[in-house]
Parts: C-alpha cells; sequence; structure tokens
C-alpha cells in the first residue's frame, strides 16, 4: 500500500473512531434523558402506606437532607424510606407534609431528588354524567373587530388597529362596566363624540380613544364583537363527600381567543344530549345538548375555571348519582399500561367503556396530558368514533380506582386521546 493510501486509510479509521465516540455520546445523553424522564418530580403517597419506588430504571433511593419535620425518618437496607409514627399537617393538599428522596444511579450516582407528599386517603364518586354549563364573564371580553356602515352607505373600522382580540373593556369614560347592554348604551348615548375604552390586555390596564359612527340605522357603533358570558356542554369527574365537585379536566376558554375565562359566576344544570356527531380523521366529533336553565335543573354553582378544570359546589346531586358508591384514588406513579375504563353519559346515561392505556408522562403537572389512552370499546366507536367534544371531563378508572379525567382527542386520530391526573384536578 503506498504511502498516500496509508495516509486517506488512517484518516479514516481516526474519523470512524470518532464517529463511533460521538454515537456512543448520543447514546448517553439519549438514555440518561430517558432516565429522567422515567422518575417522577413528585410523589403522592397515601399516609401509612409504603411509597412504591418501582420506576423499572436501575436506581435505589435514600432520603435526603432536609428541613422537613420528620425526625422518625428510618431507611432500609434496600434504600426504600419508611415513615414512623407520624401525623400529618394540614396543607394546601388534603393529607400531611413532605419530604425528599434521593433517587442514585447503581447506588452511587445521584441524578435525581423526588418530592414526596404524603396525602389523607381519599375517595371520590366517579360522575361521568353530562352537565350544561353557564358562565358571566367578570368583565366583556373583545373578540374581533368589524365594520359600520354610516349613514351615507360608507363603511368604517373605528377599532382597527386600536383594540385587540381577547382585550377586557373595564370602562367606558371612566364609568365601570359589565355588560354588553351597559356598552351598548354608553356608546349609543356617545352623541358620537370620542369616548375613551379602559380596557385590560394581557394583564396590563390601558387606556385607548374611539370615534364612534352613526350607523344607516342611526345608532352609534365602535364596531367589535364582544361576550360576557358563554354556555356549553361538558362532563363531571368526580363529586366529594363533602357535595363539591370537578369537571372538564380543562379550562372554559373562549373559542375565538382561546383564552381561559375570568368567571364572575356561573352555574351547571342537567342536559339533555340531542345529537352526536362522529369524529374522524382531521375533525372532532361533537355531542350537542339542552340546557335547561330552570332552578329546579340547577345542578350546582361554579366558582373557580382553572387550567385543570371548573370547581364547585352541588346544590343537587344527579339522579343517576345517587346509588353510586365512592371509589378509591389511584395516582399517576400507581397507573399501569393497559385497561382500564371510561365513564361517560354520551349514550344518555351513565356507562363504562373499554381504552388501553398506552403510555403516561410523569412531568404533565403543568398540563393537562398525562394519560395517553385509546379507545377499543366497539359499541364507543359505533356511536362516536372514539373521543368527541363534550366527553371531556369522562373519568378514567382502572381496577376500581379513579386515575384521572380525559381532556383531548388527537385530530388525527379520533380514537386517541389524553387525560389527566387525578391528583393534578385535586390540587387546583
Amino acid at each position: 500500500m503506498s504511502d498516500m493510501l496509508k495516509k486517506i486509510w488512517s484518516q479514516f479509521q481516526r474519523k470512524r473512531k470518532i464517529a463511533g465516540y460521538g454515537g456512543i455520546a448520543v447514546c448517553a445523553v439519549f438514555a440518561y434523558a430517558l432516565l429522567l424522564n422515567s422518575i417522577p418530580d413528585k410523589m403522592y403517597v397515601e399516609y401509612g402506606k409504603e411509597p412504591d419506588y418501582s420506576f423499572g430504571v436501575p436506581v435505589t433511593k435514600t432520603a435526603a437532607d432536609s428541613e422537613q419535620v420528620f425526625a422518625n425518618r428510618q431507611i432500609s437496607p434496600d434504600g426504600a424510606v419508611h415513615m414512623t409514627q407520624q401525623t400529618p399537617e394540614k396543607s394546601g393538599y388534603p393529607g400531611g407534609g413532605t419530604y425528599q428522596v434521593i433517587c442514585r444511579l447503581f447506588g452511587t450516582i445521584p441524578i435525581k431528588q423526588i418530592e414526596v407528599q404524603e396525602v389523607a386517603k381519599k375517595e371520590l364518586i366517579a360522575a361521568g354524567t353530562n352537565i350544561g354549563i353557564y358562565v358571566k364573564n367578570a368583565q366583556i371580553m373583545i373578540i374581533g373587530t368589524g365594520e359600520v356602515t354610516d349613514e351615507s352607505g360608507v363603511k368604517k373600522e373605528p377599532a382597527k388597529n386600536v383594540v385587540q382580540s381577547g382585550d377586557y373593556i373595564l370602562a367606558v369614560d371612566g364609568e365601570e362596566i359589565q355588560s354588553k347592554d351597559q356598552l351598548v348604551k354608553k356608546i349609543s348615548f356617545s352623541g358620537g363624540r370620542k369616548v375613551t375604552l379602559k380596557l385590560l390586555r394581557d394583564g396590563e390596564k390601558i387606556e385607548v380613544s374611539l370615534q364612534p359612527v352613526r350607523s344607516a340605522e342611526g345608532v352609534y357603533q365602535i364596531g367589535v364583537w364582544v361576550r360576557d358570558d358563554i354556555a356549553g356542554v361538558g362532563t363531571m369527574t368526580y363529586v366529594t363527600d363533602k357535595g363539591e365537585y370537578g369537571a372538564l379536566g380543562h379550562g372554559i376558554t373562549d373559542a375565538d381567543v382561546g383564552n381561559l375565562i375570568d368567571v364572575e359566576k356561573g352555574s351547571i344544570y342537567e342536559t339533555s344530549i340531542l345529537e352526536i356527531r362522529k369524529g374522524k380523521r382531521g375533525q372532532p366529533g361533537e355531542m350537542s345538548g339542552m340546557i335547561n336553565y330552570n332552578d329546579e335543573y340547577k345542578l350546582g354553582t361554579i366558582e373557580e375555571n382553572t387550567n385543570v378544570g371548573i370547581y364547585g359546589t352541588l346544590t343537587n346531586l344527579p339522579e343517576e348519582l345517587e346509588d353510586v358508591s365512592a371509589i378509591p384514588v389511584t395516582y399517576k406513579e400507581g397507573i399501569k399500561k393497559g385497561r382500564a375504563q371510561i365513564i361517560s353519559s354520551v349514550e344518555g346515561s351513565r356507562k363504562a367503556y373499554e381504552i388501553e392505556i398506552e403510555q403516561t408522562d410523569y412531568h404533565s403537572e403543568g398540563n393537562n396530558k398525562g394519560i395517553q389512552f385509546q379507545v377499543t370499546d366497539e359499541k364507543l366507536l359505533e356511536d362516536t368514533g372514539g373521543i368527541i367534544q363534550g366527553m371531556s371531563g369522562s373519568p378514567i378508572v382502572q381496577d376500581g380506582h379513579i386515575i384521572g379525567a380525559v381532556t383531548h382527542v388527537f385530530i388525527s386520530d379520533s380514537k386517541m386521546g389524553y387525560g389527566i391526573f387525578i391528583e393534578n384536578m385535586l390540587e387546583h
């Protein structure tokens, strides 16, 4: 072999070795990331029970140095943390205090610290009943702008590039308003003079001026579309022994701007499902219902609208739940891949439908997509095509324990859906 060929071969071997090292490094980083994702940042342990640290990865657990009041904490030879003679203290979450556990790779390399939250034993009624939802916005929301045709037939847009979708109108000319009717009256009585709107935009209060236009009908308008209430159909997730409920698993948002509604007051009602539109690829299905707003059909109040659900107190227990017993809660670490059920009244009465849990994401505390599942129930697939709008909040049950609630459907495949961990809803 000539010197030139030897040189080329040597360079080739060196580059291949470097590439091999690079591949190993990439694989190591990928494996490390998978390892971290297999271990939760936070765990919930029922008071008096031994934590289960079976994450399916080669780590051992030891107690971390902590200022938490757990003087009787003990470590067993297998590295598990044992608690003795502890009395839970009240905290933001129903249950006791917290302590930390360090996960060590092969018993030596510390890779992660888990916060363990002790909680009291919890049982809930897994509801699955349809509810009609009505909420009154705390402020008037602008959902868009439009044209106003003046008396001479000229089209004008007085609000264009002045206000934005998602702005809240707090006041007109210094006077606070809380309804569409109040806004219309203030603009109508302006006499064509410029008006000043006080707006709430992205958490900041600002003022803008608008010139009302006298329309062809002789009414002064500023060309904004607004909304001060919203109604829809959803599913109740659970009821506590105190008559408190959680529903939806996600917040009530404005369909036009996507913002979470700032609720002034709201109520839930009995509802009758009138129509089901099946889901298909690229187009989520939907169920439509009739809400009866008479007081005798009112089920309860809406007191909170959050990213993980709506919450309130029942004044009347839905008739379907009168003979339903509460079942235990299982937190995310106890969820297994495989068979589970969702409870829904999509057919008009409360039923359980089979699903298959395919994946759980331990790091979904900030969202409501911790459980990924596929609908396997033939009846539900026949009737709805899978998950449809209105089923949000349907409780997910596994081995007789409530573990979460349905929140989203895959746009590309209505048989696939997401769910929220039950503890995320309970922590609201």
